[in-house]
């Protein structure tokens, strides 16, 4: 392929022909490099450049016009090219250092507000646990469970009223024990 002149492999490259891309990426893949590298500083942002280079080159070879339609010759559409695609890069905003980005907010609660909350469910199962049996018993069908007083009663073998009477007798034992608690859930 190093007699063939870059017209002519433009033109096979928009005919497809995979070996001509080949041949001219070998031809001037070394000086898109040197080039842009001079021009943006960073080796890896030249290895860019040159990529987004001969993305050009093979979508756009098959509107080529070479030096003997009219057009430009190869190597001075490659220096404008390349050249353009470092201005470019030069102007956008550069991307700031992954460390200065910082940590992402975490969604989920706070420490401070998860241990809060397993304290405060480790005292009111303490002060359940403390509840004198059917008191307790009651609370958890009734409470816990979601059952309505009649089916409480039933599990219980007592009438619903009794069931009644053990849940506000459990309620007030409650929150004579863990009365301190509602201060300190209105100030978390």
């Amino acid at each position: 392929m190093d007699e063939v002149s870059d017209d002519e492999l433009m033109a096979r490259v928009g005919a497809g022909e995979a070996a001509a891309f080949d041949g001219l990426v070998g031809r001037h893949l070394p000086h898109c490099l040197r080039l842009a590298e001079r021009m943006v500083g960073s080796r890896a942002e030249a290895e860019e450049v040159a990529q987004e280079f001969f993305l050009r080159v093979w979508t756009g070879a098959g509107r080529w016009r070479g030096s003997a339609d009219g057009g430009a010759r190869f190597t001075t559409w490659r220096y404008r090219v390349v050249l353009n695609l470092c201005l470019d890069r030069r102007r956008r905003p550069g991307a700031l250092p992954l460390d200065s980005a910082g940590d992402p907010a975490d969604p989920g609660d706070s420490a401070f507000t998860t241990l809060h909350r397993s304290r405060t469910a480790a005292r009111v199962a303490a002060a359940v646990a403390d509840l004198p049996e059917r008191q307790r018993a009651a609370l958890a069908l009734c409470f816990y469970e979601g059952l309505s007083d009649r089916a409480a009663a039933e599990i219980l073998e007592m009438t619903p009223g009794a069931v009644e009477s053990l849940l506000v007798r459990a309620r007030r034992r409650l929150r004579d024990v863990l009365g301190d608690l509602r201060d300190e859930l209105q100030e978390v």
